[in-house]
């Protein structure tokens, strides 16, 4: 009799399932691999959506790591901004030591969000070469001065500026500014995670005067390496 129920078993098909733990003593998917591993070759694949949620990378020796695949992005992601004033009046700022920043408190468009407009400050995420480039023009309110221009700031300190003194002619007895109104300085910079870009404004001056036309002030910040 057990002879006969052994060679009807042998008739149907016997599905055997388990689980593979590898240092650990309870796996809990098919293969379960607590601690490091290694593999020799991978296939590559050409579909995206594998990579929606996580990515494997595997280092020069073999070994398998985890990461986000929206880190690898962030990682890659260059800084492009460029801003200027939302409002449309002219922009009065008052120099009280010579010197003032500027309070761009627009953006055109940040791709890496690191223009705080609020504060008119840029603060570098990733460490890089930064082109850095700025223009302001002054309204009529800018007189005859000695000294007038703006400057670009890397941590609060200087690094490039770029002004002239604002030339008048007596026409009359009437004094007529006959310098031109645009200001406009760019340099490259290395900028390192957390450093900070700021403009400002440096003048003989008081007071000075800028148009808020997004085509006549504005300043721009982007990425080159």
């Amino acid at each position: 009799m057990m002879k006969l129920i052994f060679k009807i078993l042998l008739l149907f098909p016997v599905v055997v399932s388990s689980q593979v733990g590898v240092n650990t003593t309870s796996p809990t998917t098919m293969l379960d691999v607590n601690g490091d591993m290694r593999i020799r070759t991978v296939p590559l694949t050409t579909s995206e959506t594998i990579a929606k949620d996580s990515v494997l990378a595997i280092d020069k020796k073999g070994y398998v790591y985890r990461i986000s695949s929206k880190t690898i992005v962030q990682n890659y992601l260059k800084t492009f901004v460029k801003g200027g004033f939302t409002a449309t009046a002219d922009q009065s700022l008052t120099l009280t030591s010579g010197t003032v920043q500027i309070p761009f408190n627009y953006e055109e468009f940040d791709e890496n969000n690191e223009y705080v407009p609020s504060n008119a400050t840029f603060t570098a995420k990733n460490a890089g070469i930064y082109a850095i480039g700025v223009q302001i023009k002054a309204n009529n309110s800018v007189t005859v001065a000695s000294n007038f221009g703006v400057a670009i700031l890397k941590n609060n300190v200087v690094i490039a500026r770029n002004g002239f003194a604002n030339v008048g002619i007596t026409i009359l007895t009437v004094t007529v500014n006959v310098t031109p109104p645009i200001r406009s300085v760019q340099t490259l910079v290395k900028l390192n995670t957390g450093d900070t870009i700021k403009f400002n404004v440096y003048s003989d001056l008081v007071n000075a005067g800028l148009l808020s036309a997004k085509e006549d002030s504005f300043f721009t910040i982007q990425q080159v390496h």
